[in-house]
């Protein structure tokens, strides 16, 4: 694992949850992190404070990350200002809403798709070519989710098959990139409780019966999926690339 000091990474939709967490870890590493927000910047405020404290350069973009052209400019100011990119985490996605098979259509699954999929594909295709400059390597991580793994609880068929896709576009994007010396990787989070994601999707019956089906009988917390990514992302000089690490207390073993 190389020392990630003075590296710059972009973190997309860092601002809340999982995300803010990875920021957190990054910044407290010696890390220039630039972010996206969609519509609170509270704790883009918290996090510049962090940055402003450990000395570091800190970035918060204001992107709706769904279309290429945004991804592009995204990549470019964050290259502008904190500069060149060493690692990328595509943390962006939701849930949007619960809905079955019969109540899919082909609006909510264009905003679930382009949100969850897409924006990942288009930072990484913007991304990949000032990754590549780096000789020591670099690396990309991706968020995807249990869901991705099991199919996920009822209602979550749209979320759980985008996330399938980034376990998928992991796979092969590392193949592809490998030659360019870019480390691609994945996380797939289960149960994390103190997000909003959960906050705003998961009941509480729901979440303890979940939890008593997790051998270590417990949910996870944002800082145990941050601690994850901390590890793949400062793998831009090593030996691990086209994995999916699973970080859900054994409730799936691949």
């Amino acid at each position: 694992m190389g020392n990630l000091k003075d590296k710059n990474v972009l973190v997309t939709a860092g601002c809340q949850g999982i995300g803010f967490a990875i920021c957190e870890q990054l910044i407290r590493a010696g890390v220039n992190v630039a972010t996206t927000y969609l519509t609170s910047s509270k704790g883009a405020d918290l996090l510049n404070k962090l940055a402003s404290e450990e000395g570091v350069k800190f970035l918060a973009i204001q992107a709706d990350l769904t279309t290429r052209e945004t991804c592009q400019k995204v990549v470019d100011e964050a290259c502008t200002k904190i500069g060149p990119l060493h690692s990328v985490v595509n943390n962006a996605g939701s849930l949007i809403e619960r809905r079955g098979i019969e109540e899919l259509d082909t609006d909510f699954m264009t905003r679930i798709m382009d949100l969850n999929l897409s924006s990942t594909i288009w930072i990484t295709q913007a991304a990949a070519p000032i990754l590549a400059k780096h000789k020591e390597g670099s690396s990309i991580v991706n968020l995807a989710s249990l869901a991705g793994r099991k199919g996920g609880h009822r209602g979550s068929i749209a979320y759980s098959t985008s996330k399938g896709a980034i376990i998928t576009w992991t796979r092969h994007s590392s193949t592809e990139l490998g030659d360019r010396g870019i480390r691609v990787n994945c996380v797939a989070p289960g149960l994390i409780l103190g997000t909003s994601f959960h906050a705003t999707h998961t009941s509480k019956e729901s979440a303890d019966k979940t939890i008593e089906s997790i051998p270590l009988k417990q949910a996870g917390s944002p800082n145990d999926v941050a601690r994850a990514v901390l590890f793949l992302v400062g793998e831009y000089d090593g030996f691990i690339s086209g994995i999916t690490l699973d970080i859900n207390g054994g409730a799936y073993v691949a």
